[in-house]
């Protein structure tokens, strides 16, 4: 282990602070940088050349924005600002004269899922408030919480802030001032924190908190715990000004000491040591040089505080205060807050937070300026000095004795506080940045030292940053080596705060954890905040400690092994000697484990290498050996020796010979009935995919991996570690796939693994891994892959602890179980249903072995365990039927995801629905059409009639026992199923409903597609026909109780929400609705709520053939097959139609009354028409819609208004006559001609007269005006033959013969007045015709006509009609002579 620099966040939005903060002069960073540079001593002239050509493009470039993140990345921006952070690092403060951004902590999770910390802005702003005063230093102190559920985080932080005009101001993170101080004239210098540290030893004095102020001539102490609760006390003030509406608040001033520093020319930088008590001789010694040889001593050494300054004449001066010497400074109204804190009369006081004073009086206080209180003086005690030397900065270490120093000679000065000298020095650091790290010792080390008793040792480190290098070191103290040194960026800033939370004592800080970091990089550029992580022995020297030595052997044992160019015998000999050199038992376990988890050592360095090391720990005093160590490289060996044998034992050429044992006598006809399937289930999974090499079964296995996934156990045994499934996968592959493909001899490998000690149980898990896994190569040869299947799996079971001697025949056995489970819960369906025939004969000449052993018959050898074994096998090849047919891909372009995976575990676990469900999944991935499967399950019918009869003539002789014949039932079906070779889907669909007779009967599975595309339509409403099919595959179910049930549920769980938006929308804007209306309030387009509306015209049909059909029918009986009876799972959709056999009845009415408002709205957006559809209905009409279908609502009885009968009129007469004009096509009106058949659905069909007039009897309406519409509106449209065929339905002859009168003279009229065509003939007629009918012509409106050229045949043919339908006392009866006169004349002259 060595030094490391850690990232642990990162800084967002660095460009929009760096904007903000040079908001006025963009170009300042750089001549800034540039102004620096020239005061280098050493030539730059080439790369300053280099930046000047960088900035020359920059000016040319026309973005400005690149302009800007170029200037930010490349100009020491950051150099300039004001840069605290908290020392929780959850706040960064960086200010630059009058502006500063405030950057607080959040999370965010990244690519991987993994969270990190960043800090983001959160705040900015202007913080001076007199003019020209600027931000001259900050730091951010975190405030302990005082809550006693507290672990360590703070409360909140306060940023504390001095300015050039002498001001120190608190704020809160979000920016809100609560203090402001002005407490000496000068500008502040530097702001620094002391806070509470828990004492390592006895002896050490308890150290106060306190803030310290720097002033150029006067130092400025505030007590913490005084400071700590006036900040608690102004942001519950501020918090509560706020809410009461006011602004302006007047905090209290603070506590204070304010010392005078005397003697010294210039100060810079100063750092609070604390409070120090002398010993008795260095008392008489500083009496002596002060008072001389006359001075006198107290009896007890007075406590002083420690002050020491840096800058110029001297270049250090030490400053003690003697405790007592001043009283602290604190005001009277100071004073008075804190007794008005817990006072009644605290709102009635002098109002320091602003309350009931004026504006005017507010404005006065702030103008005037506040009283400065004169400084104690405090005289030098003694300095360092140096009259060329000008300190810049002091840091003081944490333990409050060594501080560093530096100057503008480029020196780092050590100090030692306690004597008040110098005790090293480094040069070439010009501009450093010093920090300290306190590194405690690790637990672990402290266990082998003698001192262990004694308390944790820290180790103190100096960490020193050089700009002008742009390096990172890390310095030993006192006098200890560099130990650690980092290339980083010339720009970055160092954040040392030296701090932890204020607050803190020695009885709330017990339990908690203080997350602090104590040393903290900003680099500018990237954002990057890190930490240096320090290990603790690099602060021993290597004459006190051989752990340096051994740290340093490990990391050249890394060296060699991250090396991949070196030959086997070099690093092995390299690799010897290094371990053997470390003395540490821990480092030496360490190296040996990294040796035996790299990947290019091979096996027999490894080998030799533990073989040495555990030669040498026999040889040395037992006492002196570490038995960890000992007992690893012992497990080692033992590992290595085993995979050693193993690899050998797989490339070797010995391979056993077949013993009689294993031959495949009662497999082979298992394996010849499932063979078709088993062939169609190879081919449907050997498609070509795509994987990674290193994840290939066939890659060879290290012996690295193979390390790592076993251990020894305290019995000298092996356990195989489970880990990641491809791992486990790996190792069984290892060991056993070579003797399932027969180049390896079986036998001899499970004897090395028995003698290894490996439990045969996790053997046989591992075998039946590698057999799941490399099916598509099983299926290959599966004779033989089953052949030396069966010969590993009776070897196990040979093993000791693999089946127990006391195992009673009569009860499951946990070894076979396993088996069982295995099988179970694969979804590999070939291959556990091969290794469930190899593991059923082999249970099976087990059981009949310990029978024939103790002298049993062999009837009683059948036993609970075979039993089990049939019900396993049965499943099997359910599941295997059911998987081939799943696999069968769909047509290109069709719907749904990948192909379900299914077992007997996940078929159990979806409930007795769950085979249903996933066969609808896959009718809807292959789309196929409902009255396609109608026809394959008929089929299924059908072949399974045939075989009854085939049954039924071949039984002859006496029944068979139970067992055997439904044995055979099975497999005659399956010899049903595999009639051809390969099967093709609709042959697979039947074998598998003749598998699971009950669970996919026809009713169930046209439920379960209803319910798949009901699903799928509401994931997706624009997909209309996903609806249809799903109300098409519902009117194929033959049990009403099922309709009933299955399309309630679908009405109230899919449709009724979308329905009603539909009729709420269609009625407020008072017309079929557009496009973009329908998608905004339904979710789907105007086309899609046309289909949708018509779905539930049907669906509500349904629902009520459903409702009239129960009465007469009893309710069926669901059942399921005997295999699968154990199915328990959530409710599925075999539940579903249960709870639709005890379904609450609907009420008719209502369902009637919500299918007449849905054909309404059907009917308005296939014909476009402006209707207001709840407006058609009177009070209780409207309260019944959209309720519950079970419920009883209160519905209109009795005559309808007249108004509301004539609006309900209007609306079917414009459906007919949209109608009409949808099937408008004048050639299936000509003569002679047959009239075309009407589409089924669309606006064309021709259920919508029937329709109209079913929706008129339930309206009110009366049908008969309508019927006669339908008559007039098709001879309007020219539509004749159409016409005379609904006319015989007519009742009231002589209103239509009054309005077909008219529409015959529209005719007649455009014929002889309105026509361009008009002949001579034509003009000679009108001249002879009577003065009556002439003049009735010319009153005739034509234009009314929508197809006015109408072959005079049919003006005859209907004249025609006309006579027959008007009786002759009828008004208009001879006007109806005299057309048709006036017809049979023109007919005459055109064929004349």
């Amino acid at each position: 282990m060595s030094c490391s620099l850690l990232e642990f966040c990162r800084l967002q939005e660095l460009k929009t602070v760096r904007d903000y903060l040079y908001l006025s002069q963009k170009t300042e960073p750089v001549e800034e940088k540039n102004q620096t540079e020239n005061e280098l001593s050493w030539d730059s002239s080439d790369w300053e050349a280099t930046w000047d050509s960088g900035e020359n493009k920059e000016e040319g470039a026309t973005s400005a924005t690149t302009m800007e993140e170029t200037t930010g990345q490349r100009a020491p921006w950051l150099q300039d600002c004001v840069v605290s952070l908290s020392p929780c690092s959850d706040l960064l403060v960086v200010a630059r004269e009058q502006k500063a951004v405030f950057l607080s902590a959040k999370w965010l999770t990244d690519e991987s899922g993994r969270e990190e910390m960043t800090l983001a802005v959160s705040w900015t702003g202007t913080l001076s408030t007199d003019e020209g005063e600027c931000v001259s230093s900050s730091i951010c102190i975190p405030l302990a919480s005082q809550k006693r559920s507290s672990t360590g985080r703070p409360d909140w932080t306060c940023v504390v802030v001095g300015f050039t005009s002498g001001y120190v101001r608190f704020y809160t993170e979000n920016g809100v001032l609560l203090l402001a101080q002005l407490l000496h004239d000068d500008p502040v210098l530097r702001l620094k924190c002391r806070t509470y540290e828990i004492p390592r030893h006895p002896g050490v004095t308890e150290q106060h908190e306190e803030l310290s102020i720097l002033y150029p001539a006067a130092l400025v102490t505030i007590d913490g715990f005084s400071l700590f609760q006036s900040l608690r006390a102004c942001r519950n003030q501020v918090a509560r000004a706020t809410a009461a509406g006011s602004d302006v608040i007047q905090p209290p001033p603070l506590a204070y000491k304010k010392w005078g520093l005397q003697d010294m020319d210039t100060i810079v930088d100063h750092s609070s040591v604390g409070i120090m008590t002398l010993c008795v001789f260095d008392q008489m010694k500083n009496a002596s040089i002060l008072g001389g040889f006359n001075a006198s001593v107290k009896g007890s050494p007075p406590a002083m505080s420690q002050y020491v300054t840096v800058g110029g004449g001297p270049y250090t001066g030490f400053y003690y205060a003697v405790e007592g010497s001043s009283q602290p400074l604190l005001s009277h109204v100071a004073l008075a807050v804190a007794s008005k804190l817990t006072s009644a009369l605290f709102s009635a006081a002098s109002g320091w937070l602003g309350w009931n004073k004026h504006k005017n009086e507010e404005e006065v206080v702030q103008k005037q300026k506040p009283k400065v209180e004169p400084a104690t003086p405090l005289g030098i005690r003694f300095g360092l000095p140096d009259s060329r030397r000008h300190g810049e900065s002091i840091c003081l270490s944490p333990c409050n004795t060594l501080a560093g120093v530096t100057d503008d000679f480029g020196r780092v000065t050590l100090l030692d506080l306690a004597r008040g000298i110098a005790i090293r020095m480094w040069k070439g650091y010009r501009d450093a940045q010093l920090g300290w790290l306190q590194v405690p010792e690790e637990r672990g080390d402290r266990e082998f030292s003698p001192s262990a008793s004694l308390p944790r040792r820290h180790a103190l480190f100096l960490v020193i940053y050089a700009p002008r290098r742009g390096i990172l070191e890390v310095w030993g103290m006192q006098q200890g080596p560099r130990v650690g040194a980092f290339t980083v960026g010339k720009h970055c800033r160092l954040l040392y705060a030296g701090y932890r939370l204020m607050g803190v004592n020695s009885v709330t800080s017990k339990g908690w954890q203080l997350l602090t970091q104590q040393v903290c990089l900003l680099d500018p550029i990237t954002g990057a905040l890190r930490t240096v992580n320090i290990p603790f022995h690099l602060a021993l020297s290597d004459k006190k400690s051989e752990r340096a030595k051994d740290m340093h052997l490990i990391k050249r044992l890394t060296t060699i092994l991250r090396s991949r160019e070196v030959e086997p015998d070099i690093l092995e000999s390299e690799a010897k000697s290094v371990l053997l050199d470390i003395k540490h038992p821990a480092i030496k376990k360490q190296a040996l484990e990294s040796l035996l988890s790299n990947k290019n050592a091979p096996v027999s360095c490894l080998t030799n290498i533990t073989c040495a090391l555990h030669d040498t720990l026999k040889q040395q005093d037992p006492e002196e050996v570490d038995a960890a160590l000992l007992q690893l490289c012992s497990s080692q060996l033992k590992l290595l020796q085993l995979y050693t044998d193993i690899q050998n034992l797989h490339s070797g050429a010995d391979r056993e010979a077949c013993s009689e044992n294993d031959s495949l006598e009662g497999i082979e006809d298992e394996l010849s009935r499932v063979g078709p399937t088993l062939q169609r289930y190879a081919q449907l999974t050997a498609r070509p995919s795509v994987s990674f090499a290193q994840d290939s079964p066939d890659s060879p296995m290290p012996a690295q991996a193979f390390l790592s996934q076993m251990e020894c156990t305290d019995d000298e045994g092996l356990r195989v570690i489970r880990g990641s499934e491809t791992k486990w996968n790996h190792l069984g592959n290892f060991m056993f796939w070579g003797c399932l493909c027969g180049k390896s001899p079986p036998h001899k490998v499970c004897d090395t693994l028995q003698q290894a000690g490996i439990s045969p149980q996790q053997l046989l898990s591992l075998l039946l891994s590698v057999w799941l896994q490399r099916e598509k190569e099983v299926l290959q040869k599966p004779e033989e892959a089953v052949r030396n299947l069966h010969t590993l799996l009776i070897a196990l079971s040979d093993m000791k602890g693999a089946v127990e001697e006391s195992w009673d025949p009569q009860s499951i056995s946990p070894w076979w179980q396993q088996v069982r489970c295995t099988c179970i819960q694969s979804h590999n369906a070939a291959a556990a249903l091969l290794a469930a025939f190899v593991a059923h004969r082999a249970a099976k000449a087990s059981i009949t072995s310990r029978a024939d052993s103790k002298f049993q018959s062999e009837w009683e050898a059948v036993s609970l365990e075979l039993e089990q074994w049939v019900v396993c096998v049965h499943q099997l090849e359910d599941v295997l039927v059911l998987q081939t047919l799943l696999l069968v891909p769909p047509p290109q372009g069709a719907a749904g995801g990948a192909a379900a995976q299914c077992s007997i575990k996940t078929l159990l676990e979806g409930g007795t629905g769950g085979i249903a469900d996933s066969v609808s999944k896959w009718v809807f991935r292959h789309n196929l059409a409902p009255e396609r499967l109608k026809e394959i399950l008929q089929k299924r019918e059908d072949e399974e009639t045939d075989e009854e009869l085939e049954q039924r003539a071949g039984e002859e002789g006496n029944e068979q026992e139970e067992e055997k014949s439904q044995e055979d039932t099975d497999r005659t079906a399956d010899h049903i199923q595999v009639k051809q070779s390969p099967l093709c889907f609709p042959e697979l669909l039947v074998a598998v409903s003749q598998r699971f007779p009950h669970s996919l009967s026809p009713d169930l599975l046209f439920t379960h597609c209803c319910w798949e595309y009901v699903v799928q339509w509401n994931k997706d409403p624009e997909e209309g026909r996903y609806l249809w099919l799903a109300v098409e595959h519902l009117k194929l179910v033959s049990c009403p109780y099922i309709h009933l049930g299955i399309s309630a549920m679908m009405w109230s769980t899919f449709i009724v929400k979308r329905f009603s938006a539909a009729a709420f929308l269609m009625e407020k804007v008072g017309k079929a609705p557009k496009d973009r209306l329908c998608r905004r309030d339904v979710g789907m387009g105007d086309k899609a709520v046309t289909s949708f509306l018509g779905c539930c015209v049907q669906l509500l049909q349904i629902l009520m053939e459903a409702d009239s059909a129960v009465e007469d029918v009893a309710p069926p009986e669901l059942s399921v097959e005997e295999a699968w009876c154990g199915a328990e799972g959530p409710a599925s959709l075999v539940e579903l139609a249960e709870l639709g056999l005890g379904q609450r009845g609907v009420c008719f009415t209502l369902v009637q009354h919500h299918c007449l408002l849905a054909s309404l709205l059907h009917a308005a957006m296939s014909f476009s028409l402006r209707v207001k559809p709840l407006s058609l209905f009177e009070g209780k009409g409207k309260n019944a819609f959209f309720r519950d279908l079970t419920s009883i609502q209160l519905m209109p009885t009795g005559d309808i208004d007249p108004g509301l009968v004539s609006l309900r009129q209007e609306f079917l007469l414009r459906v007919l006559t949209g109608w009409v004009q949808a099937i408008d096509d004048p050639s299936s009106s000509a003569p002679g001609t047959k009239t075309p058949p009407l589409p089924s659905s669309g606006p064309k069909a021709d259920w919508w007269p029937p329709l109209c007039l079913e929706l008129g009897s339930l309206l009110q309406v009366n049908p008969d005006i309508l019927r006669r519409h339908i008559v007039c509106e098709l001879y309007n449209q020219g539509l004749d033959l159409r016409a005379e065929e609904v006319m015989l339905e007519v009742e009231d002859k002589d209103v239509l013969g009054s309005q077909l009168l008219v529409l015959t003279g529209q005719r007649l009229s455009y014929s002889l007045l309105h026509s361009q065509s008009q002949t001579q003939a034509a003009m000679e007629l009108l001249a002879r015709l009577p003065p009556t009918l002439c003049t009735w012509l010319k009153a005739m409106d034509p234009s009314e006509l929508r197809c006015p050229l109408v072959p005079l045949s049919q003006t005859s043919r209907l004249v025609g009609r006309l006579i027959e339908i008007l009786p002759e006392n009828h008004a208009q009866y001879s006007l109806a002579l005299h057309l048709l006169e006036a017809v049979d004349a023109l007919t005459t002259e055109d064929n004349t």
